[in-house]
């Protein structure tokens, strides 16, 4: 069963579970937060602790960011038109059920294709199964995932709890031919120009080194074939050239059939310079490749899947863990030198409370209800198992901070979580009200709403906690007495928990006599004329209050005719500057 919250008390849970969200890394491991809503089930509650403290041991903070690295590894079923299954007319509605690729059941139409499978033997032999049909729908996601695999291996290491991805990550490695023919595929364009501008530089070099040296008889018969117009021995004079021209242009040839892993001829003979490749010629050997590639793609697919099937569900199960071991390190990490209370019955007790919204608090030790045995603090023998206390004492001395640390540690303990203190005992409440304070809101208006709040916490009956914050600033402090002694002898008669701060702790204690006062004590001012207050509530004593002290304050800085003014009014203390 859920227990009940006013909105104050809500306000502290949503702060809590905000705290917790901006910690984790991973979109969706939120849902795990929503496991441990509020509860009262006491069965539910040490269930969770267990979990808790078996699943908080297993995190270290080297997670984060491994944690970080993992995306979601999304195999999606896609239509792939690089391919034909070719089939039995019996099988025609069977394998078009797949949405795969093309069926026939025509070897002629299945030509056609780069990749030809076949139930009949015709082509690559198949069944009529997707990790036959379309391997690469596997295998790809998880390729482009490595990073992701090589995050989960390493989490298993830390954890203990063996990863397959490591074994999945090793048969890949035998997909990184298809994806090195994949670069050079996208690099093709690039790498074809860029031979263009070497062959062209070198021969533009090789021609301005050239000369054509003739004696005059050699002039004169070159003359003659010139004006005959033998241009064939003309020529013959520059075979030399055109041989260094055409061995660089094999040369060329010869390093991109050895990249292209065949032997191609691209670059024309007919026009030696400058040297270029017809565009006709780079689409022939992209579409050649894509072909080749496919096919290469297809087969080593196929292979990897055949090595790895059987651990795609093992290794889903895994990136869900991950989502948990994200939800287990922001804990953590929220929850550090927090301590798992105990269930108690009868009240809540901790010791040595931290806040959780203050920087650096001053740990807090406190009980209402009854006192556990262990509960061994400093004053604590004056401690009666009273279920009603009135706070009281110096401003801005942390009664209101002591009110948030109780509702941080009950509404902790119901999601089943560490709470923050050395130790606590807590029981499971049906409902929680924190009334805190409205500072800008006085008069009969807010008098009577907060009056119809309180009432209505009152009715009922069942394992109830109250905290009030104040009541007596919203009215007249005589009527403040009678409201509020009323108001805790209801709660008393029906055994419900309060803890109210008040100014009014005399007055009240008079005629409740069932109620323990405790009060924080301003100690004095220190060197710098600040207050010094304890924020360790004094058991079973009324808290001074602090105006003497800011009088003494005032009277030290003031001069003149103030200072005396201040002297006379902290003489009425009964104290001197």
């Amino acid at each position: 069963m859920r227990p009940r919250l006013n909105p104050e008390a809500r306000a502290v849970h949503r702060a809590i579970l905000g705290e917790i969200r901006k910690r984790l890394i991973l979109p969706g491991s939120e849902s795990y937060l929503g496991l441990f809503s509020l509860t009262n089930d006491i069965d539910e509650i040490l269930k969770r602790q267990d979990y808790l403290k078996e699943g908080l041991s297993r995190v270290r903070p080297e997670m984060k960011g491994l944690i970080s690295r993992v995306k979601p590894v999304k195999f999606r079923r896609e239509f792939l038109g690089d391919r034909v299954l070719l089939v039995d007319e019996s099988e025609v509605e069977r394998a078009e059920a797949m949405n795969l690729c093309h069926v026939t059941t025509d070897p002629e139409e299945a030509r056609e294709y780069p990749i030809v499978l076949s139930t009949t033997g015709y082509g690559i032999e198949v069944e009529l199964r997707p990790q036959d049909v379309a391997p690469e729908l596997y295998v790809i996601p998880l390729w482009e995932n490595r990073e992701t695999l090589e995050a989960l291996a390493e989490l298993g290491r830390i954890t203990g709890r063996e990863s397959v991805a490591g074994e999945i990550l090793n048969a890949l490695k035998e997909f990184e031919s298809v994806n090195a023919r994949e670069q050079l595929l996208e690099n093709l364009d690039e790498m074809i120009a860029e031979k263009e501008r070497w062959l062209n530089e070198r021969i533009s070099e090789k021609l301005e080194n050239f000369s054509l040296t003739l004696s005059g008889k050699e002039l004169l018969n070159f003359l003659a074939q010139l004006r005959e117009g033998n241009y064939e021995a003309i020529f013959s004079h520059f075979t030399g050239i055109e041989e260094e021209i055409i061995e660089l242009v094999n040369e060329a040839e010869r390093e991109l059939s050895d990249a292209l892993g065949f032997t191609v001829e691209l670059f024309q003979r007919d026009e030696l310079y400058p040297v270029h490749v017809p565009p006709e010629r780079v689409e022939e050997l992209r579409q050649f490749l894509e072909r080749e590639l496919a096919l290469e793609r297809y087969l080593k697919a196929r292979e990897v899947v055949e090595r790895i099937g059987p651990l795609i569900p093992e290794l889903k199960k895994e990136l869900e863990k991950i989502h948990e071991l994200d939800f287990l390190l922001a804990v953590k990490e929220f929850t550090e030198n927090f301590s798992f209370p105990e269930v108690w019955d009868g009240g809540i007790a901790f010791i040595r409370g931290r806040h959780l919204f203050i920087e650096n608090p001053q740990p807090v030790s406190y009980v209402v209800g009854r006192k556990p045995q262990e509960f061994a603090v400093p004053g604590s023998e004056n401690v009666g198992d009273e279920n009603v206390v009135i706070l009281t004492g110096a401003n801005s001395g942390g009664k209101t901070s002591l009110l948030e640390l109780i509702t941080q540690v009950e509404i902790l303990f119901h999601m089943g979580f560490p709470v923050p203190a050395e130790r606590a005992w807590v029981e499971p409440l049906d409902e929680l009200f924190f009334f805190r304070r409205k500072r800008s809101v006085y008069g009969a208006g807010a008098f009577e709403t907060a009056l119809k709040s309180f009432v209505r916490a009152l009715r009922g009956k069942g394992r109830k906690l109250i905290l009030i914050d104040e009541f007596e600033a919203i009215t007249e402090p005589g009527a403040a007495v009678k409201i509020i002694g009323e108001l805790l002898k209801v709660a008393q008669e029906r055994g419900f928990k309060v803890v109210i701060v008040s100014h009014l702790g005399g007055e009240l204690k008079e005629t409740l006599p069932f109620a323990r006062v405790d009060g924080i004590e301003a100690r004095g001012l220190d060197e710098n004329l600040n207050l010094i207050v304890d924020r360790q509530p004094v058991f079973g004593r009324l808290g001074r209050s602090t105006p003497e002290l800011i009088v003494e304050r005032l009277a030290r800085k003031a001069r003149g005719k103030d200072r005396e003014i201040y002297e006379r009014i902290l003489a009425s203390f009964g104290r001197n500057v």
